[in-house]
């Protein structure tokens, strides 16, 4: 990518701007009675880590990498939580009307490419939430999200910039799918 073209993370206006989306978004999803009870332990730093984890997917400091245990911290607080379809799209709806609250950027290629992710990342938190507790994910970096498209399926990974294991966690004996 050209160094003249920002990086989605500096696009979006960096952590002060994923800071304000993710606070917005936690205070709505709290009260919500389909998405809320996933995160009802969830502690009151949880939205500055999304925020990190978020901003480094896009382009900036890789803060949740070096403070907050990586991408393989991130997929454990997925396993065993069992998320719905209707969850995960509760999940989307309440981030992108977030996104509109806190003043993102809504410029087609930012909104496409900020939404591109986050449809990418729920579908893989829900498949990983179906693991059991017990998985032990490897340790992968976390994805790299930029303004083009990720590459072709999960799998099919050569010519992209994500990790050749697609991302979706395997625990064969973790009782997933049974």
């Amino acid at each position: 990518m050209s160094q003249d073209i920002p990086t989605l993370y500096e696009w979006a206006g960096g952590s002060e701007a994923l800071n304000r989306l993710t606070q917005t978004f936690y205070d709505k999803v709290a009260q919500d009675p389909i998405v809320g009870p996933v995160f009802k332990t969830m502690s009151p730093d949880h939205p500055a880590h999304v925020a990190a984890f978020i901003g480094e997917v896009f382009g900036g400091p890789k803060t949740y990498s070096e403070q907050f245990g990586g991408h393989r911290e991130m997929v454990m607080h997925h396993l065993g939580k069992h998320l719905s379809e209707e969850q995960r799209r509760r999940w989307i709806s309440f981030l992108a009307d977030a996104a509109d609250a806190v003043g993102l950027p809504d410029d087609p290629e930012f909104r496409s490419a900020f939404m591109g992710y986050v449809e990418w990342g729920s579908r893989l938190a829900k498949t990983n939430s179906n693991l059991g507790e017990t998985c032990d994910p490897e340790t992968e970096p976390l994805p790299a999200w930029g303004w083009g498209v990720p590459g072709g399926p999960i799998g099919h990974r050569s010519q992209s910039n994500f990790p050749p294991n697609g991302l979706v966690v395997s625990c064969p004996d973790s009782g997933a799918g049974d």
